[in-house]
């Protein structure tokens, strides 16, 4: 469904049917997918070039297109090195074929459920690619608001804080109904139809679930269009991206 909000085309029928369910109920729906995908890219870029980190770990990075993780930070600094996890067969086979490193890096594609932190982190290929005696960058980013409350997605967070060495840092993003909450509802509502149960959260919930005990980068937790935006770029409105985003560091 994701891809199919970006434009893209790899995507099945159901997908699409429930894409444009979720459109029908917000117009803006592509506006905050694409804002989405333009905070992670900032975030990767400021991480590797102002904060120096070279490696990340992207939990539901989802199919590869234009602008991905390793892409940005290799750009920085070639020798960056990246996994890449997904629980889709689909993406992994996609991101092995289509996902090439600099020789000087690395990239890694694991199939694991995020709802096992501690598979993800004991995963050979987690420990091959990412020294977790230097600082990582964790990446949740449009993830969690699709773990229910009863799925503990806190215990899953602090499960793979709690792994990342001092001066690592964590990247989110989470859809909230608190900016056009008649909106929210229908598109809750049509995920649901879908299959797909959908938690948006408020800013306040979201920086609770993944930020606590961490130290937030200015701005801090924010609409993603409004976080370190490109000089000159004015972001659409609240109402039109409904993501919450924020960076924090690991003391």
């Amino acid at each position: 469904m994701y891809d199919y909000l970006l434009g893209g085309k790899d995507n099945f029928a159901a997908d699409r049917e429930v894409g444009e369910r979720v459109i029908q109920a917000w117009s803006a729906a592509r506006t905050g997918v694409r804002e989405n995908r333009a905070f992670l890219g900032r975030a990767v870029r400021y991480l590797a070039a102002d904060a120096g980190i070279t490696q990340f770990l992207d939990l539901g990075s989802g199919l590869p297109r234009m602008g991905n993780v390793h892409e940005i930070a290799q750009d920085v600094n070639p020798a960056a090195r990246v996994v890449y996890v997904d629980n889709d067969p689909i993406v992994l086979l996609h991101s092995r074929a289509l996902l090439v490193s600099n020789p000087k890096g690395a990239c890694e594609y694991i199939q694991e459920d995020i709802r096992n932190p501690e598979a993800i982190l004991r995963n050979p290929a987690t420990r091959a690619t990412l020294d977790f005696g230097r600082p990582v960058v964790l990446l949740l980013v449009a993830i969690l608001h699709f773990f229910l409350d009863e799925e503990e997605p806190g215990k899953i967070v602090r499960t793979l804080v709690d792994a990342l060495p001092s001066g690592s840092y964590v990247v989110a993003s989470h859809g909230t109904a608190e900016y056009a909450p008649l909106e929210a509802a229908g598109v809750g509502r049509a995920y649901q139809r879908g299959g797909v149960a959908l938690a948006l959260r408020d800013s306040g919930e979201f920086a609770d679930l993944v930020f606590r005990g961490l130290s937030l980068v200015p701005p801090g937790v924010v609409p993603i269009s409004e976080w370190r935006p490109e000089p000159g770029v004015v972001p659409p409105s609240r109402a039109d991206v409904g993501v919450n985003g924020g960076v924090a560091r690991k003391p």
